[in-house]
């Protein structure tokens, strides 16, 4: 499991150091960089267009609800169990929709989102 990025700052740099299992650092380095290409240069260098938007589904082509929904929980401290008291349901259920197992649903996203302090339509 990933751990909370660890952050800090020296003059106008930050350092930024996020532990996550080997298996999956290429993914989350490949990430990083195309987060990074996102951000303009000095005097407007960058592969970066200014008034573009991004979609999640751009920065992040891989990420899936279930990952949506792991990270939600992690933000918040719970673990499936917990979550799964919450919003009345198994956790078995919460497992299976982490996994992409299980589809989530409208009305689960919304118990979900509840739970989570977040909107229903990032689980959809």
């Amino acid at each position: 499991m990933s751990e909370h990025m660890k952050v800090q700052t020296t003059g106008e740099f930050a350092d930024i150091s996020v532990r996550v299992p080997a298996v999956h650092a290429a993914k989350v380095c490949a990430v990083i960089e195309n987060v990074l290409a996102l951000i303009p240069g000095p005097e407007g260098e960058g592969k970066a267009d200014g008034d573009r938007l991004y979609t999640v589904e751009e920065v992040f082509p891989e990420m899936s609800p279930g990952d949506i929904l792991r990270g939600a929980r992690y933000r918040q401290g719970l673990t499936q169990a917990q979550l799964a008291a919450m919003i009345s349901a198994k956790p078995s259920h919460i497992s299976e929709m982490e996994k992409g197992k299980r589809p989530i649903g409208k009305d689960m996203a919304k118990r979900l989102a509840k739970a989570l302090n977040t909107s229903y339509k990032v689980f959809l």
